[in-house]
């Protein structure tokens, strides 16, 4: 009887995971099936498990922070005034760009571009005379910081906003070209030239073929079909951080939730990490360590020879000291780190007029569209293998109800409906140009370590002490998946440790 019983109840659970998979494979609203050549071929991907954190990324969950100053705004600058917004769910880089890293994109460039179009790499290179300065030898970094393998593992400087950018749109096209050939859809190609390289909008628009090994199964025709980004093959782009999710993974304030407890933070951050103080307080071998890199005092930028309080001067590899409580490293000294924001002394949810502009919030919004055929496909792609685009003007905006302009920099801060206006080189340093940065350096005070800090600099111009990490939206559900909670291209997890000793 016992046994009749086990094979009744193992029948009826077969039948429920049939009856199951076959309602995943028609459609909930007709009934047709999907994947099917017979029923049309409409494809829905019943086998999707999640976005994937591609190489470096940590996932950022979501939530809503108060962003803003939380140290004593010694400048009186008033530009960093507290509200409340809430961060979509991200990924971010681990730790900033190294050297290394960026030696990789020029090493691509100049072997793709370098014989056809030197300015290209010429173009891309990062300003290594910033370590110069009038009374102080700093010449031997000049020459030996950027180029020499003992500096592989420190964060790049003298990259400039729009070089960071250039980079962020390589990185992506490397890294959806190296899925599809860990898919098995292309080979590998060393041999790409000038516009025959493997850019991710030229792909998906048909116009990059690659070397083909083998396509997906296509259901309409029965026979092959280029990936799409309906399959979710490949990642949305490598880009800056917004001001907003820079300023939320680096407070990283999901390690002061109280336990057992919804919602409740136990207190605000400085820095972050716990306390009001720049020193590791726990009670162990530990404590009284320098938490980050940066310049303790006049004159004092590393402590003294037997006993270095940061061991770095000026910068420290890119996984020194402890990392924040989402597991990002040098979120506070080391590097500055530029932002995707152009700066403003006011931000748009310090104005009751937009209060509703209080997810996401970003400055900087230049909206583009693909310039297309009269067939409505995109144009032939231009000498360096790029889709084109173009800005969208005033004009085509104005019969939207969600945007009026094209360029929205100025959006109620320096336009006629603010009654301020930005008299670049006359009344303010603040320019079209201006792009923030935060976090600190080697060069700063402890000040500028507090997220809520915010400084600008011209977007063209690189410094000796501003680097920058790459961050990525967040697709689907907010709290990741079994492949997106941890990073596919570790080997293996390691316990963090304190690169110092």
């Amino acid at each position: 009887m016992k046994n009749l019983l086990k094979l009744g109840l193992i029948l009826l659970g077969a039948v429920m995971v049939l009856s199951s998979c076959s309602r995943k494979e028609r459609s909930d609203i007709t009934g047709w099936k999907y994947n099917d050549q017979k029923w049309g071929g409409f494809e829905k991907k019943l086998d999707y498990e999640g976005q994937i954190a591609g190489p470096n990324l940590v996932l950022v969950e979501g939530g809503t922070f108060t962003m803003g100053v939380t140290e004593q705004d010694v400048t009186y600058s008033w530009d960093n005034i507290p509200r409340r917004v809430t961060v979509s769910s991200f990924y971010m880089d681990e730790t900033e760009v190294s050297n290394n890293h960026y030696r990789e994109y020029l090493y691509w460039i100049n072997r793709v571009f370098g014989e056809s179009y030197p300015e290209v790499v010429l173009n891309a290179l990062p300003d290594t005379l910033v370590w110069r300065e009038e009374l102080a030898f700093n010449e031997p970094l000049v020459e030996t910081y950027f180029r020499h393998p003992a500096y592989d593992d420190y964060p790049v400087v003298g990259v400039s906003w729009l070089q960071a950018n250039d980079f962020c749109k390589w990185r992506t096209n490397r890294v959806n070209e190296m899925l599809l050939i860990e898919k098995g859809i292309i080979n590998t190609n060393p041999e790409q030239k000038d516009e025959d390289n493997f850019d991710t909008d030229a792909y998906l628009f048909g116009q990059y073929e690659g070397n083909v090994r083998k396509n997906l199964k296509d259901f309409q025709t029965g026979g092959e079909r280029r990936v799409r980004f309906e399959d979710g093959i490949l990642l949305p782009e490598y880009r800056l951080p917004t001001e907003a999710e820079w300023e939320y993974a680096a407070l990283a304030l999901q390690g002061n939730q109280i336990g057992g407890q919804d919602e409740l933070i136990s207190d605000r951050r400085l820095y972050p990490w716990d306390g009001n103080t720049v020193r590791y307080q726990r009670r162990d071998k530990m404590q009284g360590l320098i938490l980050a890199n940066f310049k303790k005092a006049k004159g004092d930028y590393m402590g003294m020879a037997g006993r270095l309080n940061d061991n770095a001067c000026p910068t420290a590899p890119i996984r020194s000291y402890l990392p924040n409580d989402f597991g990002l490293y040098n979120m506070a000294g080391n590097v500055n780190e530029w932002t995707l924001d152009l700066y403003r002394p006011l931000t748009s949810t310090t104005l009751v007029d937009v209060d509703n502009q209080d997810l996401n919030p970003y400055r900087g919004n230049k909206f583009e569209e693909r310039i297309l055929d009269e067939n409505g496909r995109p144009v032939e792609k231009d000498s360096l293998g790029r889709i084109r685009y173009r800005y969208i003007d005033d004009d085509q905006a104005a019969n939207r109800e969600n945007y009026k302009r094209g360029q929205v920099y100025n959006y109620l801060d320096g336009d006629q409906e603010s009654q301020a206006y930005y008299d670049y080189g006359a009344h303010t340093l603040i320019s079209d140009k201006a792009r923030v940065y935060k976090g600190g350096s080697w060069a700063d005070r402890a000040y500028w370590m507090s997220p809520g800090t915010r400084r600008y600099r011209e977007e063209d111009k690189g410094d000796r002490s501003i680097g920058f990490r790459c961050a990525m939206i967040r697709v689907g559900a907010p709290s990741g998946n079994d492949q997106a909670s941890g990073n596919q291209f570790k080997t293996k997890t390691k316990k963090r440790k304190r690169s110092r000793y």
